[in-house]
């Protein structure tokens, strides 16, 4: 398991492709690869898509979400987390974590939103969530973190390499830009404000 496992779908989108299939904010997807693993941070349309859900779940996809991600989903494959709540499927452990904003009123702290830690065979991926620079980000120790840059809604690229002073890791994909908000530009200010290892993928299907 490695960088090369991770596949950006565009927006906050990723697909995981490991011993599972594991999604992360799935949105405007080509349905490649079915899930094994679809994991939402918030209720936002532009990360909690039902219709994009719908393409790659499977009777036996577990969905694990906030409380506020209401779909129809069968009882037990349907899992709500809470910042600092963890769960372990099938050996693939999932940390849900604080994700909020700071200075903004889309993404409040109240609203128990979340980014992710996965450890699949002790290789671990953040995935951030629409946040902007927190404290909790000091308990953040990583392979890759997967980080927003785009601003308005999240942190923009200065802020995100403000945050690397705090979390810990090796690598960083950046997110959240190109579509809704963000330029491409925002990757390379990232990459340019950083001595850590910035990845700038090309989008996947």
């Amino acid at each position: 398991m490695d960088i090369t496992n991770i596949k950006w779908l565009g927006h906050a989108s990723f697909r995981i492709e490991g011993p599972k299939v594991i999604y992360i904010d799935p949105f405007k997807i080509n349905p490649a690869i079915s899930a094994d693993i679809i994991l939402i941070t918030h209720s936002h349309f532009d990360h909690f898509s039902p219709e994009d859900i719908n393409k790659i779940k499977t009777a036996d996809t577990f969905l694990i979400a906030p409380k506020d991600c209401q779909i129809n989903w069968k009882t037990e494959k349907r899992i709500v987390l809470i910042p600092d709540e963890k769960i372990d499927i099938e050996g693939i452990k999932i940390h849900a974590v604080s994700a909020y904003n700071t200075n903004k009123k889309f993404h409040p702290k109240t609203n128990n939103w979340v980014g992710y830690i996965i450890d699949i065979n002790e290789f671990k991926i953040y995935h951030a969530g629409d946040t902007d620079e927190i404290k909790e980000m000091e308990n953040i120790d990583v392979d890759i973190a997967l980080l927003p840059v785009g601003g308005t809604y999240t942190m923009d690229a200065k802020e995100s390499a403000s945050a690397l002073k705090k979390i810990k890791t090796k690598a960083v994909i950046p997110m959240h830009y190109g579509s809704i908000v963000g330029t491409e530009d925002a990757a390379i200010v990232l990459k340019n404000s950083t001595n850590i290892n910035i990845i700038i993928p090309e989008k996947s299907i």
